[in-house]
Parts: structure tokens; sequence; C-alpha cells
């Protein structure tokens, strides 16, 4: 870990309020999630075909995951929430964690882990009129499916994120899918390439799709790569290397690239 990482870790531990509780705040958010899915599949009536509606919303949801990661979590936009949602993300989480170090070690690191509720509210309230949409247009099942698809991708990403942020394990290290995306998303906290690779937080489909997975493999192994690093692609290992150390030209906006690195990530992606 960098100095530089260091300071702002205690600057930020030491400002999080005293009343926080990292224990409340995930049983409130998966509380209210699970709840929202049990009503939901409470009101399903012999749904059968209608089921094809969760492949629909899941692909839909992993574009959508990438695309706001991509262009509202790394993009300063100065319009009320969306800049908000940057500055939490790049320029807090993204300085709390790096590749260097990319762990938690208590609850109260937490608030830097999962989003504050009012995501999950966004997302119910989305899930909610999608839904009815859904039920106008189909029937009442599918707008109930659609919810529970939403609502569940939403806690799936939550838990993803945090399996990447915990102290290694031998869960995180054997999980299917979950050592796949540790270690993709903890190439992504690389200082060098944060702002254009690696922007899946739960499985790297829409990566693969948009040639944006720091490795270079098949849709399968790019699926199941767990911790290997063998195919991380040749031109981005200069960039790495160098936004390890102490020395990296960083901001809190992200990297002071050179035109040279600049044109190697573009040629990562040719």
């Amino acid at each position: 870990m960098t100095e530089r990482q260091k300071r702002f870790r205690q600057e930020y531990r030491d400002a999080i309020n005293p009343w926080y509780s990292g224990l409340v705040h995930i049983a409130v958010l998966y509380a209210a999630g699970i709840a929202g899915i049990v009503y939901s599949a409470q009101h399903l009536h012999n749904a059968t075909w209608e089921w094809l509606v969760v492949p629909v919303v899941f692909i839909a949801g992993n574009f959508f995951e990438w695309g706001l990661h991509s262009y509202v979590m790394h993009r300063k936009v100065d319009f009320f929430a969306i800049r908000a949602i940057y500055d939490r993300h790049t320029r807090q989480h993204h300085q709390y964690f790096t590749d260097n170090e990319a762990t938690i070690s208590t609850v109260r690191e937490f608030r830097i882990v999962f989003f504050p509720w009012r995501v999950l509210t966004v997302f119910a309230v989305s899930g909610a009129l999608f839904g009815t949409i859904a039920a106008l247009l189909i029937n009442a099942n599918a707008g109930y499916i659609l919810f529970i698809t939403m609502v569940g991708q939403y806690l799936v990403y939550e838990t993803f994120h945090f399996c990447c942020h915990v102290p290694e394990n031998r869960f995180v290290q054997v999980m299917p899918f979950i050592n796949t995306i540790r270690r993709h998303h903890t190439a992504h906290h690389n200082q060098g390439i944060m702002m254009k690779y690696n922007m899946n937080l739960t499985f790297p489909i829409a990566d693969w799709v948009l040639n944006s997975s720091d490795v270079k493999r098949g849709f399968f192994g790019t699926l199941f790569n767990g911790y290997s690093d063998k195919h991380v692609r040749e031109e981005l290992m200069p960039v790495i290397a160098r936004f390890r150390t102490e020395a990296a030209p960083v901001t809190l906006d992200g990297p002071l690239l050179s035109p040279d690195e600049e044109r190697q990530l573009q040629l990562a992606r040719a």
C-alpha cells in the first residue's frame, strides 16, 4: 500500500459518523430487498413461460451495470445526484482501494463498500415501475418476476462487490464466478486502467462483449477465469506496473496518463 493510500484511508475512517453501524447498514439493505422479493413471489400464480423475463432482464441489467459504472461512476458530470455518485466512487472508493490493497478489516469499513440505502430504494422504485409496465403489457406474473429479477440482481451486485473487498479466504478463492469477479475487480482498482477496463461487478459479460476486460479470452474463459493472470493483455502490463508505485501520477479524478499510455490502453482494445 502506498503512503498516499494509507493517508486517505485514515482520513476517511476518521470522518465516518460515530453512530454508523456496518451491520445495521447491511441488515436493513438485505432485509428490505429480500422482503420485496418474497412479497412478489407470494403474488405469483402458476407462472410458466413468464420466467423467460429473467434472462432478458439479467442481460439488460448486466449492460446497465457496465454503462452506469463507465459513464456515471467514472465520468465527472456536474449534475446533482450524478456528481454525487462520481464523487463517492472515483474520488473515495477508488482512493480507499487500489490493486495494492483492496480489502477491509473492520465492519465500519462497510461504509466504503456498500451503497447507501437510497440506492436500493431507487432500484425498487424502478423495478416497480417497469414491473407495472410489464404487467400491463403482458400479465401480472411477468411484472412480479421482472421486479424480483431487478432487486435480486442488485443484491447480487452488493454481495459480489463485498466478496471483492473482504480479506483473502478459501471461499472467494474457489467459488466459481466469485473468484473471477474478485480478480477482475481488483484489477479494475489499478489506478492506471480504472477508467477504461473491467466495468462489470457481477459477471463480466458486457466487458467481454465490449472488449473492455483486462484479460483476452473467449466467453467462457473470461467468465470462469478465476484468479489467473495468464491472459492479461500485454499492452496493459506496463501501465498496470507503473500505477502500482508511489510515484504514479494520480489525482482524485484518476490517473494522469502520458500520450503513449493512452495509446497503449486504446491499442489493447483494438
